[in-house]
């Protein structure tokens, strides 16, 4: 098992106001406490250590850089986690794939569930999983296959790199789901939370931010 190594440095805060707070988390950080006290460095922790009244509302996955938003009350909590649950948030992320997908556009719609032998992967399970969907397109080319713009409809646990993984082009450096080549083709997970869109729990106003793709 790797040791846990996050990235050190000052949070890169693209917002703060009274209700939330947006981040650029890097990747290899993980976004909320993990077990045992060798991880107890997060994002939530690093948050918290400028605003101490700071609150989880979603997370990224360890290796994924990108958007990251905390809310600032239990009332900012709630309202957000319900657009997040129920759809309300639009969300772009960007990913270096392997290969080349035969259609340029495209949905992905494959339901998900645990595969409890071999935790935390998940796996494509026709009979029990939950709905998932992720459309994508494609914006350009590399020296090992295309630069895809997804955007997911659900929200699963690693639905991005299990969606296409499946349809045989995994995300380069995925540790849970790339082939050796995939894997090995990349210094670090090549998927980013690069644009997002909400309402403000206070105002209702939509707002939108962008965290630029590091790779």
């Amino acid at each position: 098992m790797s040791v846990y190594a996050p990235p050190q440095g000052k949070v890169c805060y693209l917002h703060t106001d009274p209700d939330l707070i947006v981040i650029d988390k890097p990747a290899e950080l993980l976004s909320v406490p993990g077990r045992g006290p060798e991880k107890a460095d997060c994002a939530i922790s690093r948050v918290q250590a400028d605003y101490p009244d700071a609150l989880t509302v979603h997370r990224l996955d360890m290796s994924t850089s990108g958007l990251l938003v905390f809310a600032r009350s239990k009332a900012s909590q709630r309202h957000l986690a319900i657009q997040f649950e129920k759809g309300g948030v639009e969300k772009t992320y960007i990913a270096d794939v392997w290969g080349v997908p035969e259609n340029a556009v495209g949905l992905i719609d494959l339901p998900l569930g645990q595969d409890w032998p071999n935790r935390p992967r998940q796996k494509v399970d026709p009979d029990k999983g939950k709905p998932s969907q992720t459309r994508y397109e494609m914006i350009a080319s590399h020296a090992h296959g295309a630069r895809l713009s997804l955007t997911p409809l659900t929200g699963r646990t690693h639905q991005l790199r299990l969606h296409l993984a499946a349809i045989g082009h995994p995300i380069l450096g995925d540790d849970i789901y790339a082939h050796t080549d995939a894997l090995g083709a990349a210094d670090r997970l090549r998927l980013h939370a690069t644009w997002m869109r909400f309402r403000h729990p206070a105002s209702q106003d939509w707002m939108s931010f962008e965290a630029a793709c590091p790779f």
